[in-house]
């Protein structure tokens, strides 16, 4: 037996002796780019001006582009039903899939809010419209609002395939089940963390490198589906480098968390919280 015909055998016994399905020519899951495409094309629905060629009437390119992006979602909602062991998921991704366009003109309406806070609250902002264009932080909002559609619809494997891709493109890993109230700001972005059961207000600041985060996540499936990460009131900001652990925790309204705290109980509201600045010792 040569070297490959072994690995070859070994290869078969591991697909053979695993708990997943590693090996099956029936197995049919959502196409990874052809959803990146889709977030793309969403992209290019709500700032045409940016992200499509916009020319002819508003009210044609809307359609089109909503008929396009309808009927492609439907096809990888189905096939991520279908993978799933769903029943009946033609009709069921139908329905979500409906569901999903319906929605995005609100996701849209959020956007321009988010687009709001950040040029409010970032001085070095030159105009809303760079916002759009060039910051990491909205993209990322942008992937997370819409695939928290399709994650309340209860659709596997799609919502986190979005969000990911926009982890990879920003460093920022907002998860698709996470609760996010109107103009949200993230400054710089990079790092931040933001856990599936974490709840958000409105006008909340958060800045690089935060995590809102779980606590003893060891316990891993025990968890799922109860509330693990923590919940940010109103008008609240969060300084670089935070960790905010914990589904019981609560950032009261109006509150600032300075950089690099380390909290697991809960702040009253109107808070100030920092960290002792750590002493300097500087030898000659």
């Amino acid at each position: 037996m040569t070297v490959n015909e072994q690995a070859a055998k070994e290869m078969v016994k591991s697909y053979e002796g695993s708990e997943i399905t590693t090996f099956s020519s029936s197995l049919k899951l959502p196409d990874k780019n052809e959803i990146i495409s889709i977030l793309k094309d969403i992209q290019g629905l709500f700032f045409p001006a940016f992200f499509a060629d916009c020319t002819g009437d508003a009210h044609d390119f809307a359609g089109e582009r909503i008929s396009s992006i309808s009927f492609r979602i439907k096809k990888q909602i189905e096939l991520a039903l279908m993978a799933n062991g769903e029943k009946s998921s033609a009709k069921e991704a139908k329905k979500i899939a409906d569901e999903f366009i319906l929605g995005l003109p609100r996701v849209h309406a959020l956007l321009l809010k988010d687009v709001e806070a950040t040029y409010e609250g970032d001085p070095a902002a030159e105009s809303k419209e760079a916002i759009i264009f060039s910051y990491p932080g909205l993209y990322a909002i942008f992937v997370y609002r819409v695939a928290n559609l399709l994650y309340k619809s209860h659709v596997p494997f799609v919502p986190r395939i979005m969000t990911e891709h926009a982890h990879s493109m920003t460093g920022i890993d907002i998860n698709p089940g996470a609760t996010i109230g109107e103009y949200f700001f993230i400054d710089h972005g990079t790092g931040i963390v933001i856990g599936e059961t974490t709840e958000i207000g409105d006008h909340v600041k958060i800045y690089q490198g935060v995590t809102l985060g779980a606590l003893s996540p060891r316990k891993g499936q025990i968890l799922s589906g109860k509330k693990r990460h923590p919940t940010v009131c109103d008008n609240v900001t969060i300084y670089s480098g935070a960790s905010i652990l914990g589904g019981e925790t609560v950032i009261g309204e109006g509150s600032v968390i300075g950089g690099n705290s380390f909290i697991t109980e809960s702040i009253a509201k109107g808070s100030k919280v920092s960290v002792k600045t750590p002493e300097h010792i500087i030898r000659n």
